[in-house]
Formats: structure tokens, C-alpha cells, sequence
């Protein structure tokens, strides 16, 4: 296999990010020897993350076996997934915004037409439905684990839990028209064809708010490997969520 240099979008401080949680966690179980350093597994770990580079080509590239790059990516993976904050935690940072934006977006997996429960109407595409809270800039705030893409968007809010936490917090929420019924703190546009103008106007102000969701959707579809995943959907929540550790590390 032809081998050549490339980049990665991201910067130098992730890496060094990454590789202070790599060396922390091969101190703790005694590691003694490994194929790479700590530094060259986070280089290996955001090469897949970022640009969806798959196992083979990276063994290729680091000169180690296909496993050997599965175990590293995984434990990488594994490593920033618990450093993610509950909801709980998350609302001490998102209690301070003046208001939220709530919204779901589908991560597209390779399932085939079998899989019912990832099979989203919606998209006409099988996935996995992930919750996103974003600051009224449209700054990713937090993710919600993946459920199954069949699941509604209003659905998944429930059980998440994230109307509660919300109402709780005394915080305003705007989202779209999936989320219809929520009631309490969140805001969405009116349904209907024949509306009144103070209706349509409403939509219109609505529109302008929530759009700016869209910009943590592209954050997170910037990491190349969550436009397609290939791995089991249990491990898809740890991609996520360690996803969402790195973003906030560059921040």
C-alpha cells in the first residue's frame, strides 16, 4: 500500500490535549512498553475522528497492525468519553446563557434495511438520533447519547430528560416544530398552512433564532467520522461524547 504525508484540521493544542489523557491513563494501569507513544495514539486517534481514516489505512500509515490501531483508537475513544458532562453537570455552564436552542440531528450509520429500530422516516436513511443543546450563538454546548434513529426528536427530549432540566433551571428554550407539545420552557413556531400575519411573523423571528443551530450541527459534522460510522451502534455514543470533550478542549 502507497503511503503519504497529510493534515488534519485541528490544532496542536487537541493533540497535546489528547496526549496528556493518554500517558495519564497509561500510568494508571502500568503500562510498560507500547508500538507508539502516547503522542503518535492521539495523532492516530484524531486522524480517525476527524478525517473517518479507516483502520487499514492508519495501520498502513503508523506502521502497526490493523488491531493494534483498533485497541488505540478505542481506548482513545473510551479515555475522552468519560470526561464528557452529564446533564446535570452541563446546566451549571448552560443555566448562565440568556437562552438555548434544542435540536436533533441523525448520524448516519451503515445498516442495512433489517435494522428498523435506525431506520428514521424522517431522512429516509437508517442513523442515530443525538439531542443538541447550543448557546444562542449556536455554540455547542452538550450532546445527548445516541438512541436509535426511529426514535422522534421529541421523544428522545423526553427521555433524555433535558424539558425537565430546562423547566428546572428557569431557562427559555427555542426549537422546531418536532418538539410540539413540549410545553413549559420550550418555544416553537406555529403549525399551519392559512396563518395569521402576527402568526407568520412570529415563524419568521423563530426562524432567525433557531437557524443558528446549524452551526453546531456543522461542528460536529465536521468530524468526518460521524457523517458515515461503520462501528457497532453501542460504541457510537463514546464516539459522540468524546467528539464533544474534544471540541470543548480547542474552545
Amino acid at each position: 500500500m502507497l503511503v503519504y504525508p497529510s493534515s488534519i484540521d485541528l490544532s496542536s493544542r487537541i493533540l497535546r490535549f489528547l496526549t496528556g489523557q493518554l500517558a495519564a491513563r497509561r500510568q494508571e494501569i502500568g503500562t510498560r512498553w507500547r508500538r507508539l507513544p502516547a503522542a503518535r495514539q492521539a495523532l492516530l486517534a484524531l486522524a480517525h475522528l476527524r478525517c473517518g481514516d479507516t483502520y487499514t489505512q492508519l495501520a498502513a500509515g503508523f506502521g502497526i497492525g490493523i488491531a493494534t490501531v483498533y485497541r488505540y483508537i478505542r481506548e482513545a475513544v473510551e479515555a475522552l468519553a468519560a470526561l464528557a458532562p452529564s446533564l446535570t453537570e452541563a446546566m451549571k455552564t448552560i443555566r448562565t446563557k440568556a437562552f438555548v436552542i434544542l435540536d436533533g440531528t441523525l448520524l448516519p450509520i451503515d445498516r442495512i434495511a433489517a435494522g428498523t429500530p435506525y431506520y428514521s422516516g424522517k431522512h429516509k436513511r437508517h442513523g442515530m438520533n443525538v439531542q443538541v443543546l447550543t448557546d444562542p450563538f449556536g455554540r455547542l454546548l452538550w450532546a445527548s447519547s445516541a438512541l436509535p434513529g426511529s426514535t422522534h426528536d421529541l421523544t428522545a427530549a423526553r427521555q433524555h430528560a433535558i424539558i425537565e432540566a430546562l423547566a428546572d433551571a428557569g431557562l427559555k428554550c427555542w426549537a422546531d416544530k418536532a418538539y410540539q407539545g413540549t410545553g413549559g420552557p420550550v418555544r416553537v413556531p406555529f403549525r399551519g398552512r392559512r396563518l395569521k400575519r402576527w402568526k407568520r411573523r412570529h415563524n419568521t423571528t423563530h426562524a432567525k433564532i433557531r437557524c443558528l443551530s446549524e452551526r453546531a450541527m456543522a461542528t460536529i459534522k465536521g468530524w468526518r467520522l460521524l457523517r458515515k460510522l461503520r462501528c457497532s451502534t453501542n460504541r457510537i455514543t463514546n464516539v459522540v461524547q468524546a467528539v464533544l470533550v474534544l471540541h470543548h478542549a480547542s474552545a
